[in-house]
């Protein structure tokens, strides 16, 4: 059994300007502190501009992108996605960095944060569930949605609701943690997939 605190990225998926994501992102990052559950790292995909075009074998350039996110995911026990929705899924940023990435899913469990305007993002995290499925990672049944986001965070980016999202917050990483222990002894154990 590893005494090791779990591992929690928190990837912040929209890279427009003038974005809310931030906002959302670091409301999450203080809860997710504040749990204690985890050890908590932010990528923030606006400060990794990873290409659109794949290839199995990455020039020198991409391979000194992806250096600077790919062993902060591959170190993760857990993730959490904080997503807007855009023209009813999630950024082309995001793809990007899923796409890039296979092993560093497997066998860990993905949390869902959503924001955008009536839906509040649901359709892209709803679109996310079958992607990381067929990473072989696991998505929490509970997520955190805000609905017309702007309206429901106040000037210091603090939510109006803070009892109900303080709760939601709680729920999402109390399940991460169970599954992130879980996932992280059974890969100890015996390597996924092997």
């Amino acid at each position: 059994m590893s005494t090791s605190p779990l591992k929690l990225a928190v990837i912040l998926a929209s890279v427009r300007e003038n974005r809310f994501g931030p906002t959302v992102a670091n409301w999450f990052v203080e809860k997710a502190e504040a749990h204690g559950g985890f050890e908590v790292d932010l990528v923030d995909l606006a400060e990794h501009e990873l290409p659109y075009v794949h290839s199995y074998q990455p020039s020198a350039e991409v391979t000194e992108k992806l250096s600077k996110v790919t062993p902060r995911l591959e170190q993760a026990d857990a993730f959490v996605v904080v997503t807007p929705e855009y023209n009813h899924s999630f950024p082309a940023s995001l793809k990007s960095l899923i796409d890039w990435h296979y092993t560093q899913w497997q066998a860990k469990p993905v949390g869902l944060v959503s924001y955008g305007g009536l839906s509040g993002g649901l359709r892209s995290a709803e679109q996310l569930r079958p992607i990381f499925g067929e990473l072989h990672a696991v998505t929490v049944r509970e997520q955190i949605s805000f609905h017309t986001a702007w309206e429901q965070f106040d000037d210091n980016g603090r939510p109006k609701d803070e009892t109900g999202t303080s709760i939601a917050a709680k729920t999402l990483l109390d399940q991460l943690v169970w599954w992130a222990d879980a996932l992280r002894e059974a890969r100890a154990r015996k390597p996924y997939g092997k």
